[in-house]
């Protein structure tokens, strides 16, 4: 019996979902906001959302689980020190899904998710992220 189990199998293999959801997710914390289907952005939505609640606890073992989901650096620094505090008292809904037109080759249904409510845009976040990472050519 199914009751109360609600997981969408996008017609793909586990290990085909869970990285087609890992790399969704890593671009979503990246941008901060895609553009994809519908029944992915429903899935990515509850599969991001679980990152962020992990993410607010800034501890070894919460980075470690985020870790085995976001595999880039950058993107795991950015969700630990901007997105998560940024959702500190917030208790859930941080990102939206909004439907948009239909696709035109095969007209699948397209919906934006974007993160909801950030303190810091996502321009500076990513150019604070990268200036960190390279050293600045005044150092030397």
């Amino acid at each position: 019996m199914r009751h109360r189990v609600r997981k969408g199998k996008l017609g793909l293999k586990t290990q085909h979902r869970l990285s087609l959801l890992k790399n969704l997710a890593t671009e979503l914390f990246r941008h901060g906001r895609i553009i994809t289907t519908d029944a992915r952005a429903k899935e990515l939505k509850r599969f991001s959302e679980k990152l962020i609640t992990t993410a607010k606890v800034d501890s070894v073992q919460s980075r470690r689980i985020v870790d085995a989901k976001i595999k880039n650096r950058d993107v795991l620094k950015n969700l630990f020190e901007f997105i998560a505090p940024s959702f500190i008292d917030r208790p859930g809904g941080y990102t939206r899904v909004i439907k948009l037109s239909y696709r035109r080759g095969d007209s699948a249904p397209l919906s934006a998710i974007e993160l909801v409510g950030l303190d810091v845009p996502f321009r500076e976040v990513a150019s604070q992220v990268s200036e960190e990472v390279q050293p600045s050519t005044s150092d030397k």
